[in-house]
């Protein structure tokens, strides 16, 4: 069917939904790629070894070199303890759980831009394939009407029909991989979260015996 066919001619037999579905398929490989190397920088330290670089100074009231100790990192866990370890500075009886509360939102926030992006571009561009579908059937069916049924303009009316479904093809050869790494980021974005509640009820910790002295 595609055989002589440049990368051009394809698009053309899918009409123009072919187009759009090449345009969100360029958008959402921008975005995987875009937030595969974002999680890969943020995941370079893990939450022990983060944690045991900082507890040592916590422990010894080194709040100024543990701030900008924290101001290197670029990981979410870092603005959490950075924020608590603020409040606790300049209020001892803050234990900055508030604070690194709003951080966590915030920081979950950042992690989940453009997410939503792919998860739309899964939701939708089925659709989009469909209606292109659709339209190339109505048009081969419009072909039909205008042509004797013979064995001949069969065979052109078939043609018609297995170029409409290319948009379908294209629709579901976009929408699955953005729907695998929607849920893939998702999961991504769990663990972020689960490691910065793990670090700020450890900070809560230390910095409450430190109360208590």
């Amino acid at each position: 069917m595609f055989e002589g066919k440049s990368f051009i001619d394809v698009i053309n037999m899918g009409g123009y939904t072919l187009y759009v579905l090449l345009g969100a398929s360029i958008l959402s490989i921008t975005v995987i790629c875009f937030k595969l190397v974002e999680f890969w920088i943020k995941s370079k330290m893990t939450k022990v070894q983060f944690l045991d670089k900082l507890l040592k100074e916590v422990k010894m009231d080194k709040f100024d070199e543990v701030i900008s100790f924290c101001d290197t990192i670029n990981s979410p866990m870092a603005p959490v303890v950075r924020a608590g370890i603020i409040a606790f500075k300049e209020n001892k009886n803050d234990l900055g759980e508030a604070a690194m509360e709003r951080e966590i939102m915030l920081q979950t926030i950042k992690l989940e831009r453009f997410i939503v992006v792919l998860g739309t571009l899964g939701n939708i561009t089925v659709y989009i394939g469909l209606f292109g579908t659709v339209l190339g059937i109505i048009r081969a069916f419009h072909d039909i009407s205008k042509v004797n049924l013979g064995s001949e303009n069969m065979s052109i009316i078939i043609e018609g029909v297995s170029e409409a479904l290319i948009a379908t093809a294209a629709g579901l050869f976009v929408a699955i991989p953005a729907v695998i790494a929607y849920n893939f980021f998702v999961k991504i974005i769990d663990k972020f979260v689960v490691d910065m509640e793990y670090c700020s009820s450890v900070i809560k910790g230390v910095l409450e015996n430190k109360k208590n002295r």
